[in-house]
């Protein structure tokens, strides 16, 4: 193995494409992973980057009627969930970053250096993403909640922050790996 300094950079930027994806494939496609769950007049609805329980599949969507309102679905909560595409975006940039870094680790410092840059996009990406779906979900939840009715966050919004952290972790044991021993050393015979 050419790199054994890029090792567990290749494994933060693994588990952070994987959380990711499953953070991705949130409500309408799979409501046990959601990041936002309401309970209102007895309809449970579970919300994810492409909509929510019973919605078409689609980037950028309205709060249901019962949820939402004039307040909550105005053109600054229907861009932000526009933004929401970034979750998957960024599952690609960790995927991409991972497989730089297994080229480092079997072939080249290049990859790894590539690992790093990319793991470091991949983190701004994701960073941007946490915000604003913390922002979206937590004034929509404030304003079921003032109503009366049940909402509580998902686990979606956990995966996001483990994927966060995971790419922080990846891009500084890749840095590392980047200046770590590659090959063998050569005896002078």
């Amino acid at each position: 193995m050419a790199a054994g300094a890029a090792i567990p950079g290749l494994f933060f930027t693994f588990a952070a494409m994987v959380l990711l994806i499953f953070a991705s494939v949130s409500p309408p496609t799979w409501n046990p992973i959601s990041f936002l769950n309401t309970n209102v007049g007895g309809v449970s609805t579970h919300f994810g980057v492409f909509g929510y329980t019973g919605s078409t599949t689609h980037v950028g969507w309205h709060f249901p009627s019962g949820i939402g309102d004039n307040t909550i679905n105005d053109t600054t909560f229907h861009n932000l969930t526009y933004i929401l595409v970034l979750i998957p975006v960024a599952a690609g940039l960790s995927g991409l970053s991972w497989l730089f870094g297994l080229c480092g680790a079997a072939y080249h410092r290049a990859g790894t250096v590539f690992m790093t840059l990319l793991s470091a996009v991949a983190f701004l990406v994701t960073l941007i993403a946490w915000v604003v779906e913390m922002v979206l979900f937590g004034v929509a939840r404030n304003h079921v909640r003032d109503a009366g009715n049940y909402a509580q966050y998902g686990n979606a919004n956990w995966l996001v922050l483990g994927a966060l952290l995971a790419l922080l972790l990846g891009f500084f044991a890749s840095l590392c790996g980047s200046f770590g021993r590659y090959g063998s050393r050569r005896s002078a015979y």
